[in-house]
């Protein structure tokens, strides 16, 4: 079955040839004369490219078109994993349900594997503790903070209140900002000029059991 359309085949191989070749997205970006957003649309399996500009990718990395169309998956995380790995600092505690003071100090760095699509990106962990975002986030799990100052409705975030990390999903209604816990046994939190707080950043994966 051909996986011609699929758009996670294409971003997985597109982020591969760019580890590959040590080419970061904005190189790729003016090389090739392609918009830094469209190039992350596809990076991020959000869009498809048009089969000519397949064809400028594939001239580009030296490589067939089938090289980025077909599912080379297997190969793909053999070759992450034979890399180094990247090192993220983890970073104090997230409280999750009654607030803890987050520790600004690296406790430690950790390996991070399969990173790449967020090279241009700042990435940080926290340690959760708690139980408000259970069962959707268990206590004592290591979450991986991609650095930003919005998230969209629905996605999780790091969130400061008064020099206190909260882990919360958002949503906007109006100006006002809600952190709503997963556990309904815990009450939103309201964000507005009274009651201020600041996104450190959206959560794109955690762990447990981290050593």
């Amino acid at each position: 079955m051909s996986d011609l359309g699929n758009k996670k085949v294409m971003s997985d191989n597109i982020q591969y040839y760019l580890n590959k070749n040590g080419i970061t997205r904005k190189k790729l970006s003016a090389d090739l004369d392609i918009s830094y957003s469209t190039l992350s649309s596809w990076l991020q399996a959000d869009s498809y490219p048009r089969i000519d500009k397949i064809e400028m990718m594939a001239n580009y990395f030296g490589v067939s078109k089938a090289d980025l169309v077909e599912n080379h998956e297997k190969e793909i995380v053999t070759n992450y994993f034979s890399k180094k790995p990247r090192m993220i600092p983890l970073i104090g505690t997230i409280a999750m349900g009654v607030p803890i003071t987050a520790e600004q100090n690296i406790e430690k760095y950790i390996p991070e594997y399969m990173m790449d699509k967020y090279i241009d990106d700042t990435l940080f962990a926290l340690r959760c503790k708690g139980n408000s975002m259970y069962p959707l986030i268990p206590n004592g799990a290591i979450a991986t903070i991609k650095q930003q100052p919005d998230v969209e409705d629905g996605e999780i975030a790091a969130v400061l209140i008064d020099g206190e990390a909260t882990l919360k999903k958002i949503l906007h209604v109006g100006k006002t900002v809600v952190l709503r816990p997963a556990n309904p046994e815990y009450k939103d939190i309201i964000l507005d000029k009274d009651h201020p707080g600041t996104i450190l950043g959206k959560m794109i994966k955690y762990e447990v059991n981290f050593d």
